[in-house]
């Protein structure tokens, strides 16, 4: 068992609140996985540079290809900080885990994920749009509704952490004990 008296050793602490940060970067993460693995592959509507390679040659795939498995690697990342938060927080150190604040965070990451995603790569540079296998007249709708489930997760993920800090938990620390 750690002492106090082991120098490096984490003295274990009680009562740290869930790492926020972390449920953020996996959601960030989780929504990149289910862009990337639902859109790009799975129902193939799109690819990371669709817009501006359309998926009309080998070359063009390879192409959209290359950068999908870039996209994927960038969400990777997200959800490796996001473990090293946690590990982090949560090394030595009970945590108070709150399932509104986990699925709270993942929302505002996911959502966040959505909103960014969508005005740079859909609105802003034109990449691509969610659904490029409907005629382009629906492009817009769909990018649309991509922003609004975006600002829905978003939203409903503030609103949940909002929730999860309830008076016990929005207590300071030396009431807590």
């Amino acid at each position: 068992m750690a002492t106090r008296d082991q120098p490096g050793v984490p003295v274990p602490t009680e009562g740290a609140d869930f790492p926020v940060a972390a449920g953020v970067l996996f959601g960030l993460g989780l929504g990149g996985f289910f862009d990337g693995i639902v859109l790009h592959q799975v129902l193939q509507w799109h690819h990371m540079l669709s817009s501006w390679y359309p998926i009309t040659s080998i070359e063009n795939l390879e192409r959209n290809t290359l950068w999908d498995g870039i996209f994927h690697s960038a969400t990777y990342v997200f959800v490796v900080i996001g473990l090293f938060v946690l590990w982090r927080r949560a090394r030595g150190r009970h945590l108070r885990w709150s399932n509104r604040a986990l699925t709270g965070s993942l929302l505002v990451g996911w959502g966040l994920f959505n909103l960014v995603e969508g005005l740079i790569d859909h609105h802003w540079l034109g990449v691509h749009h969610v659904n490029e296998r409907v005629d382009r007249a629906y492009w817009l709708a769909w990018d649309l509704g991509f922003l609004a489930w975006g600002l829905a997760m978003l939203l409903g993920g503030l609103w949940l952490l909002r929730r999860g800090r309830g008076p016990a938990e929005a207590a300071p620390a030396a009431l807590r004990r």
